[in-house]
């Protein structure tokens, strides 16, 4: 027989980004448990809402299956005495076994006599299982925790009622005071509590009591309802997923709806209105079919379409103050110039260990132009970076981010236009932001990728010097990101900058400019290089590269991320190639015996030593790749070095490298070095696995 099994966890609201990862958490550990028990079920369903976390679990088997086991012991000359009699081991054995020494037998292992007992467990019952789930529950972890009552439990919030259901039959258990039962609760203005029969009720009993307990569903009638309304109006709609996906875990029966504005807020940027309508108040704004924003929104309240009018005036006039105190803040914002908030910025801390803003703003003005040459940008160009690079975090000090921190960088460049500032300088100061996330979309403009990756870049360096260097989850000024945003502008333009090795330069540009540095700049240098490395690895395993691969590359003194990248490209497009294990085979073999020669860096090769044909041949082959080495990319020296595995491979056929004679040793052994330093420009061949 299969059974269905219904778990509740009912709360008070929880907040509504935890709402999608809860249920799913509560999901893999109930599984997971299951599993564990060696309890059987076929599927799981999860519904939750802002008050709720439920899975459905279906196909349940009845109990464990039984175990026989045989269970191994001590051998038989430590189990018995010389005159046969059972020691204490044996005793001791046989007792944690819940048996006796009558039940023991002898076998054989390996030669060896063992005494094993035969061990039979009756499977549990699957109700005295799923008692242990309190403990499950109970283990769960979230971003913020409560405790209440004068119980020690933390959860994400209180927890008010609990189901367990299995079949038609209640499986008790209990979470501190709170009893697990058959009755769940309905929506909190509409509804009632709603006593269960069956498990496989729930989501029907639910729907009867205004709630819509399977998220898909209730964000699937959000849309329609949302379309609906669009249809009507012949509006346009960006449904932005992230609100909806936020609406859809506020409420737990939708009713959506449109409101209104004075339109003379539309004379505020886009970015403003959009901010105070789908950050501020979780609107759906509204565009006409030339993209101009309208002066309506849509809502989505938490309840049905009783007194809805009475809603929308409300959502309405919520909205006013907002666009009220944002039309307030644009006008004044313009009164002032440019270089006056720059001003402000001494007055604005960037870290107290570290500096002001304006203080940073200086060392990235230098950063960047220290970029921009590497990267041979003209002189326009540089002069355009320069001048984004001081003032870019302008805007930090305008009224309106003051109110809606979330628009740093977006109106920096609205008034940077708006104050006669060039285009590209504007986009800057936008996008040195980017990318704000992980996979977020990157800088469009040169100049606001380099200003981005000098300001990342300054931030780490500062505080890897002050000791501030992100540990486990700990990471609180995001560094981790940042540093990730760099590797991903540098592979997606493609960049060679010298960024892992770069504080020397960095420390001389500095003292150039007469900036002087409240910390030392090279102290931390292998950490923050450690650090690049890291998240080199990061960008490799999202593009499932493999580890061997990986860590090839990344064991390196490289100093150029786009280098190092390009090495795992070049190693990965030709693993699968007929001569792959050849080439590789060839190269580790002269690492391994280049590190045992331990010869000094300047090292020198005699032709005059030579003995046999091959050691001029390789040595012709290798000054040939070394002199176009400086020249080539790091996938054309990867294609230099695989061509020399023929000749490598005659070259060891036909010369004992640890030769009698010292000087042709010494001679050979450099050859080899020589060689060794041309295949670390690739990386440490050494860590490839080939078969």
């Amino acid at each position: 027989m299969t059974n269905s099994y219904l778990l509740e966890v009912g709360v008070e609201e929880m907040p509504a980004h935890v709402v999608t990862p809860s249920i799913k958490q509560l999901h893999q550990r109930v599984a997971d448990y299951l599993k564990e028990e060696r309890i059987s079920f076929d599927s799981i369903k999860e519904f939750a809402t802002p008050r709720r976390m439920a899975l459905l679990i279906s196909g349940l088997g009845d109990k464990q299956p039984d175990i026989d086991e045989s269970v191994k012991g001590p051998a038989k000359k430590i189990a018995q005495d010389q005159d046969g009699n059972w020691t204490k081991a044996a005793i001791g054995f046989t007792r944690g076994q819940g048996a006796t020494v009558d039940d023991i037998e002898f076998k054989e292992v390996k030669g060896v006599e063992y005494v094993f007992v035969e061990k039979h467990i009756a499977g549990k019952s699957v109700a005295e299982v799923l008692q242990g789930l309190p403990g499950v529950i109970t283990a769960m972890n979230f971003p913020t925790l409560m405790r209440w009552g004068y119980n020690n439990l933390q959860f994400i919030r209180p927890i008010r009622w609990l189901v367990s259901l299995l079949n038609d039959q209640v499986v008790p258990f209990k979470i501190l005071d709170v009893e697990a039962g058959r009755t769940t609760r309905g929506h909190r203005f509409l509804g009632h509590d709603v006593e269960l029969k069956q498990a496989t009720d729930y989501e029907d009993a639910l729907q009867a009591d205004f709630v819509i307990a399977d998220q898909a569903k209730r964000k699937q009638v959000i849309t329609d309802q949302i379309d609906a309304i669009v249809k009507k109006n012949d509006w346009v709609i960006n449904k932005d997923a992230d609100l909806l996906e936020e609406v859809n875990n506020l409420v737990e029966w939708p009713t959506a709806f449109a409101g209104s504005f004075d339109p003379k807020y539309l004379a505020l940027p886009d970015p403003v209105l959009i901010t105070s309508m789908k950050d501020n108040q979780r609107f759906f704004y509204l565009r006409d079919h030339d993209g101009k924003l309208l002066p309506h929104f849509i809502a989505v309240r938490n309840g049905n379409s009783d007194y809805l009018d009475n809603v929308i005036k409300g959502n309405e006039r919520v909205l006013v103050p907002r666009l009220e105190d944002a039309k307030f803040f644009y006008d004044e914002d313009q009164k002032i110039t440019i270089d006056e908030y720059v001003e402000r910025l001494k007055r604005v801390s960037f870290h107290d260990k570290i500096s002001s803003m304006y203080d940073k703003m200086q060392r990235v003005a230098v950063i960047a132009q220290l970029l921009g040459n590497h990267l041979g940008l003209s002189d326009e160009e540089l002069a355009d970076l320069d001048r984004a690079a001081h003032i870019y975090k302008f805007d930090l000090t305008t009224q309106m981010v003051g109110e809606f921190a979330e628009l740093q960088g977006i109106m920096g460049e609205i008034y940077a236009k708006l104050f006669g500032e060039k285009d590209d300088v504007a986009a800057a100061i936008r996008e040195h932001y980017m990318p704000i996330s992980a996979e977020g979309a990157l800088p469009e403009t040169k100049i606001g990728a380099v200003l981005a990756i000098a300001d990342k870049l300054d931030s780490i360096i500062s505080f890897f010097a002050v000791g501030m260097i992100p540990s486990g989850s700990n990471d609180p000024y995001a560094l981790r990101r940042q540093a990730f945003g760099i590797v991903r502008i540098i592979n997606a333009r493609n960049w060679h900058l010298p960024l892992m090795g770069i504080q020397p330069e960095l420390a001389a540009a500095f003292k150039q400019a007469g900036i002087e540095l409240p910390y030392a700049l090279d102290e931390n240098k292998g950490q923050v290089r450690a650090f690049f490395l890291d998240r080199l690895k990061q960008l490799f395993s999202g593009e499932k590269l493999r580890h061997d691969i990986t860590d090839a590359v990344t064991d390196t003194k490289a100093d150029d991320i786009a280098n190092v990248i390009e090495a795992a490209q070049a190693i990965d497009a030709h693993k699968d190639d007929a001569d792959f294990k050849e080439t590789i085979e060839a190269l580790t073999r002269v690492l391994r015996i280049a590190k045992k020669g331990k010869l000094d860096k300047e090292i020198t090769v005699d032709p005059t030593l030579f003995v046999n044909p091959s050691e001029k041949k390789l040595y012709d082959a290798v000054a040939a790749v070394q002199a176009a080495a400086a020249d080539r990319t790091v996938a054309e020296n990867f294609a230099a070095l695989r061509s020399l595995a023929p000749v490598i491979s005659e070259y060891f056929d036909e010369n004992m490298i640890m030769d009698k004679d010292e000087k042709v040793r010494r001679n050979r052994l450099a050859q080899l070095t020589i060689l060794a330093r041309l295949a670390a420009l690739v990386g440490n061949l050494d860590d490839l696995i080939v078969k």
